[in-house]
């Protein structure tokens, strides 16, 4: 059996998205963690004051901190919301200096989101790979300054909060 190449050209790609949105496909959206769907500090401020002040400048290397974290407020429903309405993944980044970080995340998901949720985690420091329509993140590192799509700047000016993220996303579902 030969295989031949799958590689498909832009133009050939921007047709199958196109023919996949006329289908009547679901949009994909990509949802971060920390300070969107987690609140991170609630995570740090769980931690001994000793350990804090080990890692100052460097929480996200604490050991098992983010298996602490809460959610943000208003993130749980406004997910439930967006996965009804939207092909819709976790997309986050998991520090190399913290091994706790990879598997405390997927436990953290699934704790809050549900088992389905976990299989629908991507751990990346390059979101400019992930291909889809929107990604909501409360920063422009990691490649989301270059994600093909949307950038919903999370606590911006315009998306303050899981409210308006919801209303903006939802009009364009």
């Amino acid at each position: 059996m030969t295989r031949t190449n799958t590689t498909r050209s832009q133009p050939t790609r921007l047709r199958l998205v196109t023919k996949r949105v006329e289908a009547g496909r679901r949009k994909v959206l990509y949802l971060d963690m920390d300070n969107v769907l987690v609140d991170f500090m609630s995570g740090v401020n769980a931690c001994d004051a000793r350990v804090r002040a080990k890692y100052a400048g460097r929480y996200d290397e604490i050991p098992g901190v983010f298996a602490r974290m809460q959610p943000l407020e208003g993130a749980l429903d406004a997910y439930r919301r967006l996965r009804m309405r939207f092909d819709t993944y976790i997309a986050s980044t998991a520090p190399w200096e913290n091994s706790s970080a990879w598997s405390d995340k997927r436990d953290w998901v699934e704790r809050h989101l549900g088992r389905p949720a976990r299989k629908r985690l991507i751990l990346t420091h390059h979101k400019n790979l992930l291909r889809g329509d929107f990604i909501v993140d409360d920063r422009t590192k990691r490649g989301v300054d270059r994600f093909e799509g949307e950038h919903v700047h999370f606590g911006s000016r315009a998306f303050p909060d899981w409210k308006s993220v919801v209303e903006y996303l939802l009009a364009r579902a």
